[in-house]
């Protein structure tokens, strides 16, 4: 089982290791590209503060992540268990699982640097996967026909994924939607799908399921406790 995760827009600004090192990043075959995305994001943000600004779709009171960017290389750095924060991770708890678990069975998609295992060791950036680069176009797209040749696509993969981070690389996946509950009327809450599928995917990781189908996962959520269902080819988890 892959379980395939976004990454989030806040993260830990506390890395104490080297600085960066795009070729000992996981799936080399990604590394030409990552530095093509990183250079224009230096490009970027070395340029005019108010167009690097409008272009990353940040508030004038994010500017700092522009000064950020520009340090990439050489800022210090923290392995993806420990850099993503938000209800997500806060959630899944990456720390307190087991890391060889986590290492085979967790994707981490990002901007910048298309996917992550949970060891690979990166500074704090600001690049969402929506955003059209300068010389480069639509970040979905630039990273689509490198992911596809790049990543493992064997077993159940359960995608956790938002959309804009679902459209950079589209495999054969289960997708986890998260749905309340209250008076027989479903509703998407997002803030709450957010924890849930965090906690969700910490149960999954924490028990070693290994689910082979779409069918076994719904049985393996139930199992945990959850309410879950097969919709089509997505596995729906019900809260209240």
């Amino acid at each position: 089982m892959l379980i395939l995760l976004p990454p989030s827009e806040s993260k830990a600004a506390d890395g104490d290791g080297p600085p960066l090192d795009v070729a000992g990043l996981s799936f080399p075959g990604l590394t030409k590209t990552r530095e093509r995305v990183l250079t224009a994001v230096e490009r970027l943000c070395a340029g005019r503060e108010e167009r690097a600004r409008q272009v990353l779709g940040l508030s004038p009171g994010q500017v700092e992540e522009i000064a950020r960017n520009r340090g990439l290389r050489t800022a210090p750095t923290l392995p993806a268990s420990r850099l993503y924060t938000g209800v997500l991770y806060d959630n899944l708890d990456l720390a307190t699982l087991d890391p060889d678990r986590t290492a085979r069975s967790v994707l981490i998609f990002s901007g910048l640097w298309g996917a992550l295992r949970v060891a690979d060791s990166v500074p704090a950036y600001r690049l969402a996967m929506g955003v059209r680069l300068p010389r480069l176009g639509a970040l979905a797209a630039v990273w689509r026909p490198v992911l596809t040749a790049a990543l493992p696509a064997d077993g159940l993969i359960v995608d956790m994924r938002s959309a804009p981070y679902a459209a950079a690389w589209r495999p054969e996946a289960v997708k986890v939607r998260v749905f309340r509950e209250q008076n027989g009327r479903r509703t998407v809450v997002s803030h709450m799908a957010k924890a849930t599928r965090g906690a969700v995917a910490r149960d999954l990781l924490r028990n070693a399921a290994d689910p082979a189908t779409p069918e076994e996962l719904v049985k393996t959520l139930a199992d945990l406790g959850y309410a879950a269902e097969l919709n089509g080819t997505d596995v729906d988890v019900i809260t209240e």
